[in-house]
């Protein structure tokens, strides 16, 4: 009996273990399998150069959501970009995304600026107002090549 009552302690803490390891990589990979604190919103850039599913997207300096996807509008050749933005933050329709660099030459994100309307954006609504990323090899290549004023 005391055999069999030591089995059952080792297995339950085994299962409690494989259980908290399985919350901790969902937590820590950031995967919303238990409930989803975020809304989509669409956004249109002409280029995006750099910019990776997972980026950060901001406003202010605080993290407000991430970059869920990007891919290519083939009627307009401009690239879509989804982004999820925690429930919590309301956006106007005059809101500008930027895609920015984080240092010199760090990874590429989205800064939101906020705008005065009145009119809020909801799920799956698309942002219009946005700002490319800029493209530094171009600046380079018209410097050397003295395309700079163009």
């Amino acid at each position: 009996m005391k055999k069999r009552s030591v089995e059952i302690a080792v297995g339950v803490f085994v299962l409690i273990g494989l259980i908290s390891v399985a919350y901790l990589t969902i937590k820590l990979g950031k995967m919303e399998w238990f409930g989803d604190d975020y809304y989509a919103l669409d956004a249109r850039f002409n280029s995006v150069s750099g910019l990776k599913s997972g980026a950060l997207v901001d406003m202010a300096g605080v993290e407000i959501g991430q970059v869920a996807d990007i891919r290519l509008d083939n009627q307009r050749q401009v690239a879509i970009v989804s982004l999820k933005i925690k429930k919590g933050v309301v956006l106007t329709d005059d809101v500008i995304a930027s895609v920015k660099t984080s240092g010199l030459i760090g990874d590429k994100y989205i800064r939101l600026t906020p705008g005065g309307s009145d009119r809020i954006l909801k799920s799956g609504d698309m942002i219009i107002e946005t700002e490319s990323a800029l493209d530094i090899e171009e600046l380079v290549s018209k410097y050397v090549f003295g395309d700079a004023e163009k």
